[in-house]
């Protein structure tokens, strides 16, 4: 079965001041907003690359990663991968606040992927 294109790809970071976040990215670099989640902004960095940020409380040393794979069938994406052996976090799931369908799984270093697809197009 041949899976529909990732489009897309977002790696968010965790960051504790978004104000100095985006002083730095817009001011300093000159990246467009993307997409204001509120706690989390995304800039457009390529056509199909995004690199994104989300405020958190509390970061761990060094800080999670996430890296985010867009694609226009999240569910194809998961049964695909359970097919193969592969047991994500969770099954997909909308998030209102966010916009998203998604889900998350771990790659063998442990670090987090999350397929989504956006329900407004970014």
């Amino acid at each position: 079965m041949e899976l529909s294109p990732i489009q897309q790809q977002i790696t968010f970071l965790h960051v504790k001041d978004m104000a100095r976040t985006r002083q730095f990215y817009e001011d300093k670099l000159g990246f467009k907003v993307a997409r204001d989640q509120g706690d989390c902004i995304i800039y457009r960095i390529t056509n199909g690359g995004f690199l994104g940020f989300c405020v958190r409380d509390k970061t761990d040393s060094p800080p999670p990663i996430i890296i985010t794979l867009i694609t226009e069938d999240v569910w194809e994406w998961y049964e695909a991968l359970t097919q193969k052996g592969i047991t994500p976090e969770a099954p997909p799931r909308s998030n209102s606040f966010y916009g998203i369908t998604h889900f998350f799984l771990r790659d063998p270093d442990n670090y987090c992927l999350e397929v989504q697809k956006f329900d407004l197009p970014i």
